[in-house]
Formats: C-alpha cells, sequence, structure tokens
C-alpha cells in the first residue's frame, strides 16, 4: 500500500480539526525553532519550503541579503502529526535549503548526508536515544533549583515518592508520547534530586533524531504546563551526577523483507514516520562469537569513535557545563558512570564505549547537543575506523573508578573542557570534512565565542575563595 498523497494528508488533518503547521528545524545548538503555517499553505512549505530570516538562526553562516539570505524549512510530508498538547497544531519537520540547494549548515541535512554513504554500502543505522532531564524552577530571586522540594534523598534513584509528586507531569508525557507514535518503555527517578528518564523504542537513526527533537518539544511543552522547565542542562546540581544522551547504536545489512508475515526485522520494524518498514537485515556490528559480542566490523567502529573521541566531544557534549558531567569527581550519592576515559568495555558503564548485547552503547553524548549533529559525527567516526581498518581497543574489565582510586595509571581521558575538544575537533581534518566543513566552521566560531564569554566571567567560588585572600 502506498503512502497517502499529500491532499489526503491535508484532509485527514483537516477533518481531526487541523488549522495550523508548526514547521520546525533545529538549529546549530540543538534547539527546536519554527514558525505556524495555516493548513492551506502546507503545499508551499512542502514544495518550496516555509521561509525564514537566514541570518536570524544560529549557524546557518547565510547572508543579511541576496538569494541565499533566506534559510527555506521544506515540510517532510512524512513527519505530519497532531500535536495532542496545542488542539488544532500538527507537527512536521523539515529540511533545510537555502538558494534552491540543500543547506550545508543544517544539521539535519548532515545526518541525511551519512546515511546516503551508508545506504551505497547497503547498510541500515539504527539508533536507540535514552533521554535524561531534570525539572527546575527558578524562585523569585532568579536563582535555579529542583522544581520539586521535597526531593532531597541523599541515594534518590527509582524513588516512588518522588514519582507519586511528579506523577501529573509524568502522565501527561505519557498520554502525549502514546499519542504521537512513541513505543514507551519506561520512566524512572534517577540518580540526582530532579533528574528523570524517559526511554522509548529505538528507530532507524533519522527518525530517531526527529523524534528526540519531538520529545523535547512534547517535554518543554508539559514542563511548562506544571509550572516547572524541562532541561536539558547536563549538569546543573554541583556534588551531584548530570544527564548523559546516550546511542545505542548498531547496523544492518539490508535484504528484501520475505514474502508473508516474517519476524521482527532489527530495528524493530517500524515504519520512520509512517515510512516503508526496514526489511529483514544481518547485523553488521554483532558476533555472539566475538570478542565483546562484536564483530570485526563492530570492533572497528568502536576503534573509530575511541580514535576521534576527543574531537567527538566537541559536538557531542558542545557546552561549557557538558565537561562540569564529565569529571571523575565522586557524587552525592556515591555513584557515578561518567564516562570519563576512551576505552570500550562489556556491559561496564565507566568506559566510554560500553557494549552490550551485540551493540555499542556511546556514552559521551549529553542532552545539551544537536543530536543530529552529534549522530551524523558519531557514525562518520565509527565508518572510519571500519574503512581505516582500525585494530580493535583492547577491552577493559575493570571499575574505572575504582582503579583512579587504587592510584593505579589510567587509560587516556577525553578533554577537560570546551576549549580544548574544540581544539581537538580543529584540529581532526578526518572527522571535519566527512561531517561536513561548513557546519563544523560555523560550530567552532559559535562554540569558541562561548568559551570566550565563559573565560570572562566571575564566579560566585572566585569571589568566595580569592576575595579576601592575603
Amino acid at each position: 500500500m502506498g503512502q497517502p498523497s499529500l491532499d489526503q494528508r491535508i484532509s485527514s488533518l483537516r477533518e481531526q480539526g487541523i488549522h495550523s503547521v508548526m514547521a520546525t528545524f533545529t538549529d546549530l545548538h540543538g534547539s527546536p525553532k519554527g514558525k505556524l503555517v495555516p493548513l492551506e499553505a502546507l503545499p508551499d512549505a512542502v514544495a518550496s519550503g516555509a521561509g525564514f530570516a537566514g541570518p536570524s538562526i544560529w549557524g546557518t553562516g547565510l547572508p543579511r541579503m541576496g538569494a541565499r539570505s533566506e534559510y527555506y524549512g521544506r515540510v517532510v510530508p512524512d513527519s505530519l502529526r497532531p500535536l495532542p498538547f496545542l488542539p488544532g497544531v500538527a507537527h512536521a519537520v523539515c529540511d533545510g535549503f537555502a538558494g534552491g540547494e540543500p543547506l550545508d549548515t543544517c544539521s539535519r541535512q548532515l545526518l541525511k548526508h551519512q546515511l546516503n554513504r551508508l545506504r551505497e554500502r547497503g547498510w541500515t543505522f539504527h539508533v536507540g536515544i535514552e533521554p535524561e532531564f531534570f525539572l527546575l524552577k527558578q524562585d523569585a530571586q532568579g536563582r535555579w533549583g529542583v522544581a520539586d522540594g521535597e526531593d532531597q534523598l541523599d541515594k534518590p534513584s527509582y524513588d516512588l515518592k518522588a514519582i507519586h509528586r511528579n506523577f501529573g507531569f509524568l502522565d501527561d508525557m505519557r498520554r502525549h508520547l502514546t499519542a504521537l507514535g512513541f513505543e514507551l518503555q519506561q520512566m524512572d527517578h534517577e540518580d540526582a534530586i530532579g533528574q528523570y528518564e524517559i526511554n522509548y523504542r529505538h528507530d532507524e537513526a533519522l527518525a530517531a533524531a526527529d523524534r528526540y527533537q519531538l520529545f523535547k518539544l512534547t517535554a518543554q511543552a508539559v514542563a511548562a504546563q506544571h509550572g516547572c522547565s524541562f532541561s536539558t542542562m547536563p549538569k546543573p546540581l554541583a556534588g551531584a551526577p548530570g544527564s548523559g544522551l546516550h546511542f545505542h547504536l548498531s547496523l544492518t545489512e539490508d535484504q528484501a523483507p520475505p514474502a508473508g508475515p516474517g519476524p521482527v526485522p532489527p530495528g524493530g520494524g517500524r515504519p520512520a514516520w509512517g515510512g516503508p518498514a526496514q526489511g529483514i537485515g544481518r547485523a553488521v556490528m554483532a558476533d555472539p562469537a566475538g570478542a565483546l559480542g562484536l564483530s570485526t566490523a563492530g570492533h572497528r567502529f568502536a576503534a573509530g569513535l575511541i580514535h576521534h573521541a576527543d574531537a567527538l566531544a566537541a559536538l557531542c557534549a558542545p557546552t561549557v557545563n557538558s565537561y562540569k558531567r564529565l569529571a571523575s569527581s565522586e557524587s552525592a550519592s556515591g555513584t557515578t558512570w561518567s564516562p570519563v576515559w576512551k576505552t570500550v568495555g562489556d556491559n561496564n558503564r565507566t568506559c566510554l564505549v560500553r557494549t552490550v548485547a551485540g551493540r555499542i552503547e556511546w556514552r559521551l553524548p549529553d542532552p545539551s547537543c544537536n543530536v543530529y549533529a552529534a549522530l551524523a559525527a558519531t557514525l562518520a567516526a565509527g565508518l572510519d575506523g571500519i574503512d581505516g581498518a582500525l585494530p580493535a581497543v583492547e577491552p577493559c574489565d575493570e571499575d574505572l573508578y575504582q582503579r583512579q582510586a587504587s592510584g593505579a595509571a589510567m587509560p587516556p581521558r577525553l578533554p577537560r573542557d570546551l576549549h580544548d575538544a574544540l581544539d581537538a575537533l580543529r584540529a581532526d581534518a578526518v572527522l571535519r570534512e566527512a561531517v561536513g566543513a561548513a557546519f563544523c566552521d560555523q560550530f567552532l566560531r559559535l562554540k569558541r565565542a562561548e568559551w570566550d564569554a565563559f573565560a570572562q566571567q566571575v564566579s560566585g567560588w572566585e569571589l568566595q575563595r580569592y576575595a579576601d585572600a592575603g
């Protein structure tokens, strides 16, 4: 059965009471942006795109005048779906164009380019994304803190009392995400006060990235309705664990699906935003008989991640605050799994790359990243490991935090701050070129300015420590 035509989609949306479409794109910083488009104007938004002033969007690199000064977000028809928290409005994902051509600074276009490279090999990239986040609130003096003032346990993981107190938020998330087509798996209170995680089923990489952006839109709206803020800040609380955005990665070699009913294919076999289901595929990176459950390709992919890890840190952990999470410090709860060291281990959460059930968990990303750019860079690094036949990384079979406490020599670690990560990205010409030089140039320019602005600030800690020092 073919996909519905645009006219059929519009008719269906109108029957559901939809009058407007929220046409969204993602800026360089990973924030969802967009505008409301009347349903009647949707055909133009699909064919030519909803227009935006290019220089008004972070990271486009577009000029203030001329044919390429306009950013056009072309609506992806398969992504249309009513927003349950905005009656009368449907959501749509957009691809960035300028001057009638795909925009090379659009992060969604970056990921599509990497996936096209993969498609030439007959492979599909599957990703499971694990969103962790905080629920925060500002007081009358503008100071940020945990929204739930009673959430004060020393070790708050899986605290059911906090879930009871915040059940309104969590149940609204359940209702809205289910209506949007998410296949939810679990919700829990994480290891820091005010911190939660909501898990849902994996997907093909582009659909997974689109879905995460829709997750953020939904969480922002629901949190506001409950008088708090959904925060993707990696580490808002000193002395507590931070939030990660772990990627569970697998590759399959595509094969035509058999006639009639058959087993569920890798990746779940679900349509990606209403598209055709994936066919049955052979696992490329998994080998039950191999070390760590990985095939040769899997080991080489992991080696590519480790080889490019310092540069990947800039794109996967892109804020000053990200490196407060990426620190080998103890937490108030007594537990931390910050992936500081560039190692690979079997079900070892103290390693940067964790292998589990024949897939790779990439533990570097945090929720402040641009998910499209982070996935594009991750895939580019892994493919470089495969194409370069990089040797397998020696597996780590010990708790690296215990090893550090013993005083033993440690594996190489990630950059300690955004400044060093940006330097690593600038120096990694192979990764920059593979991801997209235009995007990386814009990213480095804006993030260097962010670091410089931070470096000029004087913190309360500095005043407390030095103001009256002899």
